[in-house]
């Protein structure tokens, strides 16, 4: 599909979504009730369900396992992490594959690349989602760039109805410890993983030191890491897309390939992409 120009201003380039802005401001606003409803099991299971939707749903699932083919897993296995990833609140997972898939294909370009950080750190954050372009966002349009998950009726399914991924959650969180488990493990999970993810599109485009020559800025940011699981390892990810470990030196830790070395050596994940072994070894 050819993206046109159009003017590079998030008013030009699209109107502000009501819809989504006032989505994203509720959901922030309802996380300020942390204080009143705070107790230590309530923020346990805030960092719990962080690392599980985060680095096993986003990170390994949506990220490494279907936008990047990085290992394989039985089918069984994938739809399941793909439940857990629809379960982060950040799109179903054809919408999140497909935005992915042209930020590799055109890194940087300020139409083509959803999330472009040459247009500032606050559009590569946030504003590219409350300024939605159609060719992002309708389905009919996005489908085109994840063609392998648009023919699977199952992830058809998931991408439709993912918002509703939160219903038993918030079910299950109530049951278990009232309100306070559910400000703490859906509102303010949302908004720290949410944020933890939107990191990856703008400071690892902006600070950074980069290990490979990569055309575009991607950089190597090692506080980033720690919030995604190994995501801020980012220079190394756009040299090697297809590698499914983001830190390649001994220092640069990623929990999410802690993961798929679990899968890996019980027999569950096949056809792991590991680094070039000369880089490997690097540092």
């Amino acid at each position: 599909m050819q993206l046109e120009s159009m003017p590079n201003s998030p008013e030009n380039q699209s109107k502000l979504n009501w819809i989504i802005t006032g989505f994203f401001i509720a959901i922030h606003c309802l996380a300020l009730l942390a204080p009143w409803c705070f107790s230590w099991s309530a923020l346990g299971v805030m960092l719990l369900l962080h690392w599980f939707l985060g680095s096993i749903g986003i990170c390994l699932g949506y990220h490494r396992l279907l936008s990047h083919r990085s290992f394989q897993v039985p089918k069984w296995l994938e739809y399941t992490i793909a439940l857990i990833g629809a379960s982060a609140l950040q799109g179903g997972p054809i919408f999140w594959t497909a935005g992915h898939r042209l930020h590799h294909a055109y890194t940087e370009d300020e139409i083509k690349d959803p999330y472009s950080a040459r247009k500032g750190f606050w559009w590569s954050h946030l504003l590219w989602m409350i300024y939605p372009r159609p060719e992002f966002f309708n389905k009919e349009l996005y489908n085109r760039f994840a063609p392998d998950l648009a023919r699977d009726p199952f992830y058809c399914w998931l991408d439709r109805y993912s918002l509703l991924m939160q219903i038993p959650l918030v079910v299950v969180l109530y049951l278990l410890g009232g309100w306070p488990f559910i400000v703490y493990g859906v509102f303010v999970r949302i908004v720290l993983l949410w944020h933890s993810t939107w990191l990856i599109n703008s400071v690892t485009h902006m600070w950074g030191y980069k290990t490979f020559p990569t055309s575009d800025n991607s950089r190597n940011l090692w506080w980033a890491a720690i919030f995604t699981y190994g995501e801020g390892w980012h220079n190394n990810h756009h040299a090697y897309p297809n590698v499914a470990k983001a830190g390649w030196r001994w220092w640069e830790l990623d929990m999410t390939w802690w993961a798929i070395w679990v899968l890996k050596t019980v027999g569950l994940a096949k056809k792991v992409v590991m680094p070039p072994t000369p880089k490997a070894n690097q540092g």
